[in-house]
């Protein structure tokens, strides 16, 4: 048997697949009612527009430049955190050489 995780249940957060089951599915949909209410059963011309309009719809999602909002967000969390470590490592060092000064300066008295 096999074990189902919350994993395999969760929606994808990838917006390029979301577009893609959307664009099929309406295809898929229209090409059912084109087969069904056709006023000729022969006519081959609205299917293939239809599947070649799907495809180019896919296409034109998976070949797209353009970042995610998510991956755009986790650059600038990425950003944000690498700012932070460098101004934690700069405190840092201020807090060493006052620390060495003032111990300079209590050796001296």
């Amino acid at each position: 048997m096999y074990y189902h995780s919350e994993k395999d249940f969760e929606p994808s957060t990838d917006s390029r697949l979301a577009a893609t089951t959307r664009i099929w599915s309406f295809a898929t949909g229209m090409l059912a009612l084109c087969m069904i209410f056709s006023p000729t059963r022969n006519n081959l011309a609205v299917p293939i527009v239809l599947g070649s309009s799907a495809a180019a719809g896919t296409a034109c999602v998976w070949l797209s430049n353009k970042k995610s909002s998510n991956s755009l967000q986790e650059d600038r969390l990425k950003e944000i955190e690498d700012r932070l470590n460098k101004l934690e490592t700069i405190a840092g060092n201020d807090d060493l050489e006052m620390w060495l000064k003032i111990r300079h300066l209590a050796s001296k008295n």
